[in-house]
């Protein structure tokens, strides 16, 4: 389960605590990665190279050598994985599909940025409302050392762990980035997209895939999954999209558990469900 924040901002703890409880409830176990944040990284090098190694490290028995540890009796079958993210973490959910030695069994995709190659990506947000920083302040995020794996804010709606001084320099030159409509000038320079997204990527292997997205939805349009969803289709891979009424970015953040939102997003823990039990 991967969280989203631009591949700039947000950290695990950010993910939603009902989902992660759902899963539970279902008998699995539930892996909430960190990753690296753009863009000292690029998107490719960064978040999504660092949940590729999980996912490596999961079928390379890495977690079941941890549980061994602990004397649990937990049964671990790394044939039944499936990722689960939300917004640039549905971005790197999907990347588990492909460009690995081994794919996920099945993703759920929540209002994740694809079909970057989709001019939507390089206009200008003026209703996201960009800090008024200086370059140079906002520009201190490419002298963070290490590269950081928190940025302390959630674009899901959360509360975050403040770090300062990164926390204020790095959410304003996410802000500004996407009012700008820069963020993958910034955090995927060479746009070589082929490499990272998955509408450039599907065929009939590709593991089945199940789709949220919020109707309202302007930060990363409807019309963008609709495009991968379409392809999933067209290559005969299994697939089901679900619209999410009144509903706009980043709404898993948000959501009440028993809503018709938590109970429409639930179809897609449904779906992987019905895949892992065959």
């Amino acid at each position: 389960m991967i969280h989203g924040g631009a591949f700039i901002l947000g950290h695990s703890k950010m993910v939603n605590r009902d989902q992660i409880r759902d899963c539970q409830d279902r008998g699995w176990i539930v892996v909430v990665p960190e990753h690296r944040l753009c863009p000292r990284v690029d998107i490719l090098e960064g978040p999504i190279t660092d949940c590729r190694d999980a996912l490596e490290w999961l079928h390379n028995d890495g977690l079941d050598v941890e549980l061994r540890k602990l004397e649990s009796n937990f049964v671990l079958d790394v044939d039944r994985i499936v990722a689960v993210g939300t917004s640039s973490g549905g971005t790197i959910a999907l990347s588990l599909g492909f460009g690995v030695p081994k794919p996920v069994r099945a993703i759920f995709d929540l209002y994740g940025a694809t079909n970057f190659s989709d001019n939507f990506w390089s206009r200008p947000h003026p209703s996201k409302a960009a800090p008024s920083c200086t370059t140079e302040f906002i520009n201190q995020v490419y002298n963070e050392k290490p590269v950081p794996t928190k940025g302390g804010v959630s674009l899901e709606g959360q509360a975050g762990e403040a770090e300062p001084p990164s926390l204020d320099f790095r959410t304003a030159f996410a802000f500004t980035h996407i009012s700008n409509g820069t963020l993958l000038d910034v955090c995927f320079p060479s746009k070589d997209f082929k490499k990272i997204d998955a509408t450039m990527n599907i065929d009939r292997q590709f593991p089945p895939t199940f789709i949220a997205h919020g109707v309202e939805d302007d930060m990363v349009p409807p019309y963008l999954s609709k495009v991968l969803f379409d392809r999933l289709r067209g290559a005969g891979v299994r697939c089901e999209f679900q619209d999410i009424p009144g509903e706009g970015h980043t709404f898993a953040g948000k959501m009440i558990k028993g809503s018709r939102t938590w109970d429409l997003q639930s179809r897609g823990f449904d779906f992987l469900e019905s895949i892992i039990r065959r």
